[in-house]
């Protein structure tokens, strides 16, 4: 018996094609993003291209799961897709920024519902013994798009037009669905066997998401009477939302699990806040294609690997607040890198060189901060630690590519460089990165009841 068997083929199969796509879009996207913004425009929308996607993402997870508890996995997977390929026919056709920010949107509701509605799926698709192997196979589903998806999207870009990255996909989304869902919907819910269902977060979802937005907004606006009241009121609601959500003393860094779900916070707050503008920085500042960006993409797509196997044979003869430190470090290094890559003096090669640095240690770190979460977590409640740095995942990319696409909003108003912007930005998400190293220090564990590691490949943080 295994994942490929004759009974499980279709549901693996569909969930892997699933996964492989909503992996290539999410790569592609970082890439020809600067080419999106040549032909619409818009360059005080830019952030929220990915911020869009991940708060809306936040959104549809809670709400999801839920669903899937409900009324099965079937529906809630289903909706997913089909939104996910609403959100690509709205990116592929927009006429303005403010349209494919709309459709990333949508997008984001839909990957979040086939991200929550594929973790059920495993849980009650596949027996005890072969759930490991099937995460496995679905974080191996990063492989080919960390690999090929920045290249390719970057050519399909440069030749035929950015629109196409959207559109190609859309016919195979709709035959991973096709492969997938008749298989799903045979699955029970959980009130069919489990009782009753927990309550839903889904209103204190919706909050957090509609505050982060307003805070977000309220930071890129330049008219101070408009963005004090923006940023005041974003706050007001994302304090107490965030306070509903994650374990109490989060916010304050507090020693143990809230420590360790925060960390991961900072953790994608830094890296992404900066991956998402590594192709702005790479066309606008130093005038090379988005095939070029696609390099250092890719190159940290290897060190992400490579750095994840490094952790699977360290992990248990070195304490995770070691490894964290030391991964947050590298990225710290590679963020430092990439400041120095924006002179037009620096060869180019040193944005390669910076973000394959800061790719290997977001592998290190990234399982580190996962573990750490669960061997924080009180016994018999790994389930919802687990939640709760999912949530700060999402969470911190969602802000962090906000914060720095906030900051070029503003330096377009004040008519700064483009190179200053990104200089700023980075100046924030390397702050964010040291911070990191500094909140290692309030974890507890020690390493020796660390959870047994796994080398687990790159996942975008959707799936982190």
């Amino acid at each position: 018996m295994g994942v490929w068997d004759s009974e499980r083929r279709a549901l693996t199969v569909g969930l892997v094609m699933t996964v492989t796509l909503v992996a290539f879009e999410g790569l592609a996207v970082a890439t020809i993003m600067p080419e999106v913004r040549a032909d619409l425009g818009g360059i005080r929308l830019y952030g929220w291209a990915f911020s869009a996607f991940f708060l809306t993402s936040l959104v549809s997870t809670v709400m999801a799961g839920r669903a899937a508890d409900r009324a099965g996995v079937g529906r809630p997977f289903t909706v997913g897709v089909v939104l996910f390929g609403i959100g690509l026919a709205i990116g592929a056709s927009a006429p303005t920024m403010l349209v494919l920010v709309a459709g990333r949107a949508v997008q984001g509701l839909g990957a979040g519902a086939v991200s929550a509605a594929a973790v059920t799926t495993v849980a009650r698709g596949y027996p005890d013994d072969l759930r490991p192997r099937m995460f496995a196979v679905m974080s191996t589903a990063w492989v080919v798009p960390g690999l090929l998806g920045p290249a390719v999207s970057g050519v399909v870009a440069d030749t035929v037009g950015w629109r196409w990255v959207f559109a190609g996909l859309l016919p195979l989304i709709v035959v991973a669905g096709g492969v997938a869902v008749p298989r799903l919907r045979q699955l029970p819910a959980a009130a069919e066997s489990a009782g009753a269902v927990a309550p839903s977060n889904a209103r204190v979802a919706i909050l957090l998401a509609v505050a982060a937005g307003v805070l977000l907004a309220g930071l890129g606006e330049h008219r101070l009477l408009l963005a004090v009241p923006l940023v005041l009121g974003g706050i007001a609601g994302v304090i107490p939302a965030l306070n509903r959500l994650l374990p109490a003393g989060t916010l304050r860094a507090r020693p143990g699990l809230p420590a360790a779900v925060l960390l991961k916070g900072v953790l994608t707050f830094a890296f992404f806040g900066t991956d998402a503008y590594i192709s702005l920085a790479v066309t606008d500042v130093r005038h090379h294609s988005v095939t070029v960006a696609g390099l250092a993409l890719t190159a940290a797509t290897l060190t992400w690997t490579t750095g994840a196997w490094i952790h699977a044979h360290r992990s248990g003869r070195v304490a995770p607040r070691t490894l964290i430190a030391t991964g947050m470090t590298l990225i710290a290094i590679g963020i430092a890198l990439m400041v120095v890559g924006l002179n037009a003096s620096a060869p180019l090669a040193i944005i390669v060189l910076a973000w394959g640095v800061a790719g290997l240690g977001m592998g290190i770190s990234n399982q580190s901060v996962i573990l750490a979460v669960l061997a924080e977590a009180p016994a018999g409640q790994e389930g919802t630690a687990s939640s709760f740095q999912q949530l700060a995942d999402l969470l911190g990319v969602a802000t962090g590519t906000g914060v720095v696409g906030a900051v070029i909003a503003v330096g377009q108003a004040a008519t700064w460089t483009r190179a200053d912007s990104l200089r700023v930005g980075f100046a924030i998400t390397l702050a964010m990165a040291v911070i990191g190293v500094l909140l290692t220090r309030r974890l507890a564990v020690s390493g020796r009841n660390e959870p047994a590691a796994t080398a687990a490949l790159p996942p975008a943080p959707l799936w982190g």
